[in-house]
């Protein structure tokens, strides 16, 4: 009558009055409600239904509005119901379908996805390995019918040629690039998708070649809007295409061309460490294939100089890396960014396969676990670090999902109150709040200890605390800083900072200049800070900066 699943393991509701009403909506909208009744009535059922409606009101929602799909589900079991949903999205693609009845589809799609990946998350059935793996397959699935769509809307109209509707993507000269969690196939639960954007003018002949760019602009907006377009059957992903190329001057889909030019002339180490997971997922996956491959230079140098060295290391040093020993307010804590959080758990993995994978191919894996293994088998680090590191990061990724779980929000954030904190423990599994603190302390302060100890001899580069400056956000942890050194826009100065990194101005085009530059900007912005206007100062500077004919023999005073 339903799937199998250990009752023991399902967490208790912690709202009882929102799970009755929940229940009884979700009868009235079935059509098997005596089906439903019985499920309501038997003791594993009635577990059931009080760990998800009574600790998730987006999963308690969808229970009602696809009231039957929930019943399929209960029934058949999250593997069955997840392959069907699969196999619906693929063959979603029509040549001839328009573009709300494929974006219905794919919303519908996403809401039984959600809630299928939901229920098998909650009652333990899938490890937080398979959920992330099934979750990045349905965005993978989504993306391409979204593409495949976009490229043939496109055709239709005249902008874009094509080898054959029927199959778009094939051969057409238009790629696209998962990076970040979906391109190592580890995607959260309610995640934006980072993507990068390519096509290769060459590769079809095109009838106004004046236009080719801003057309598959166009169809790269076309996608955007059909996945993340917010309508009343909900949306399908969040897309993020920051990480392309310097992407405040760069459009959203950029020629092959100029993205190997760019990474081959100032490409920087925290975009080689990004690329490492890059995947071609949709489109041409001949041309995003072909692209990572011509980027294997870039990414994995076997002749890795000193200076590039330094310069990954002063990355890290610029973080403010505590011995993990000290207590740790958990209220509100950002288990992503946060100390002892995701992020180090990957900065970890990753500069060493930056520093080693060039020489030694079996680093170059995109998941985090495989990568630690390897580091082990290749005597970078010990099994005793791989093991605890691999077991926190498993443990935070399935306490982030149940943080996005409540109410399908973006969210890495612990609850700021002790009632909220409370109330997540149970859904989390926890007797009560305190046990939980116990656990996820002993977690974020085994990371903390790891991460402190990879740089252990390398001087500290952040005065007063952690000033980052790569990726495409402002960290929350460098936002405080800089406002606690007298700063009173940090976003200005995060922003200039990337420009300087990007080697927009002379000064800063070598490689070399801008590894300077990481090395020094706790000193540089220690520096400001003390004179009588630090925002003022900062603007002077990048003036200064600006007006440089080179940078090297400058910096390195």
């Amino acid at each position: 009558m339903i799937f199998n699943f250990n009752k023991h393991k399902l967490p208790l509701g912690a709202y009882p009055d929102r799970t009755e009403r929940t229940i009884e909506r979700w009868i009235s909208n079935a059509k098997d409600s005596e089906y439903c009744r019985s499920v309501a009535s038997d003791p594993r059922g009635q577990r059931l239904l009080q760990a998800i409606a009574g600790n998730s009101p987006f999963l308690a929602n969808y229970m009602q509005r696809d009231a039957n799909l929930f019943c399929q589900l209960l029934q058949d079991g999250p593997d069955v119901v997840f392959e069907e949903i699969l196999t619906r999205v693929k063959n979603t693609f029509d040549p001839f379908s328009d573009t709300a009845t494929v974006m219905f589809a794919l919303r519908e799609a996403k809401r039984h996805a959600s809630l299928t990946i939901g229920v098998a998350d909650i009652a333990e059935v899938w490890d937080v390995d398979c959920i992330m793996q099934n979750l990045s397959y349905f965005a993978d699935a989504t993306i391409s019918v979204a593409t495949r769509h976009a490229l043939c809307q496109a055709a239709n109209a005249g902008r874009v040629p094509l080898i054959n509707p029927s199959t778009p993507d094939i051969g057409s000269g238009y790629a696209v690039l998962a990076l970040g969690k979906l391109g190592a196939q580890e995607l959260n639960y309610s995640s934006d998708v980072d993507l990068i954007i390519l096509y290769d003018p060459e590769r079809l002949p095109h009838d106004n070649p004046d236009m080719i760019g801003a057309n598959y602009v166009r169809v790269t907006r076309d996608i955007v809007k059909i996945l993340e377009e917010r309508t009343a059957d909900g949306y399908v992903h969040r897309t993020d295409l920051r990480l392309r190329p310097d992407p405040g001057t760069t459009p959203i889909a950029i020629s092959t061309i100029a993205a190997e030019t760019y990474y081959e002339s100032v490409g920087q180490n925290w975009e080689r460490m990004a690329m490492i997971r890059a995947r071609a997922i949709a489109g041409d996956i001949e041309l995003g294939e072909e692209f990572l491959h011509q980027l294997r230079p870039f990414i994995w140098r076997k002749n890795l100089d000193f200076a590039a060295i330094q310069d990954i290391h002063s990355v890290k040093r610029q973080i403010t890396a505590h011995s993990g020993g000290s207590t740790m307010a958990l209220n509100g804590h950002n288990i992503k960014l946060g100390h002892g959080g995701i992020r180090e758990i990957e900065f970890f993995a990753q500069t060493q396969q930056i520093i080693w994978g060039g020489r030694i191919t079996e680093l170059r894996e995109q998941k985090l676990a495989g990568t630690l293994n390897a580091l082990v088998d290749h005597g970078r680090i010990a099994k005793t670090v791989a093991t605890d590191l691999i077991h926190s990061y498993r443990y935070l990724r399935r306490i982030e999902h149940r943080l996005q779980m409540v109410d399908d929000k973006q969210t890495h954030e612990l609850p700021k109150t002790d009632e909220k904190f409370e109330e997540f423990a149970v859904f989390a599994g926890y007797a009560n709040g305190a046990t939980f603190r116990d656990e996820i302390s002993e977690n974020l302060q085994r990371v903390e200890r790891h991460y402190a100890a990879l740089f252990r001899d390398c001087k500290d580069l952040g005065a007063q605390g952690s000033l980052v400056f790569t990726g495409n956000d402002l960290h929350i942890d460098t936002e405080a800083t800089l406002r606690e050194m007298g700063f009173k826009d940090p976003a200005r100065i995060f922003n200039t900072v990337r420009i300087w990194h990007h080697g927009r101005y002379r000064a800063t085009r070598s490689e070399r200049s801008r590894q300077l530059l990481t090395e020094l900007m706790p000193q540089l912005l220690s520096a400001l800070a003390k004179t009588a206007n630090a925002d003022v100062a900062f603007i002077k500077m990048d003036e200064f900066l600006a007006r440089l004919p080179a940078g090297v023999q400058v910096l390195s005073l």
